[in-house]
């Protein structure tokens, strides 16, 4: 099992599909979880996914509660990422089978959602500042992720 990244409502396709690439990249599947803010095609995500849409794991939910009750079934935990987290997502200890969640460029995820979690991790960043791009923010803590849980090993 592998630490995976999900996607909740994505609005930018450009950003979609440059954390698709990043999974194909990173050998870690992508859950999108619809509505996305536009229509969900090769032809929208082809500038920023390029040619790696053929090669990552791309796993569709028609909503929340799909994807909610398929990581339940599957004994996934859900570690969100927001910027309300209160612990740093450098001091919280992942799991090989972490799916780590974030959220729409436009507004996170709705606190019911949020209440769903099991945990909720932030980035420390300048306080000034009050976000990262959300695939600059996947492609950190994906990647953390992965090196904690020793699963870089065997990629070249």
């Amino acid at each position: 099992m592998t630490v995976a990244l999900a996607l909740f409502q994505p609005d930018i396709a450009l950003n979609t599909g440059a954390m698709l690439r990043l999974g194909a990249c990173l050998c870690a599947p992508v859950h999108v979880i619809h509505p996305t803010g536009f229509p969900f095609s090769r032809a929208a995500l082809r500038r920023s996914g390029l040619d790696y849409l053929d090669a990552v794991d791309l796993v569709e939910h028609t909503g929340f509660a799909a994807f909610d009750a398929w990581r339940r079934t599957n004994n996934r935990r859900l570690v969100l990422l927001t910027t309300a987290g209160q612990t740093s997502a450098y001091d919280f200890a992942f799991a090989p089978d972490d799916i780590v969640m974030v959220g729409r460029e436009s507004a996170g995820v709705p606190l019911e959602v949020a209440e769903r979690a099991d945990a909720a991790i932030r980035i420390p960043m300048n306080a000034q500042t009050r976000s990262l791009n959300v695939a600059l923010s996947a492609a950190l803590i994906l990647g953390e992720a992965k090196r904690q849980t020793d699963q870089f090993r065997g990629l070249p």
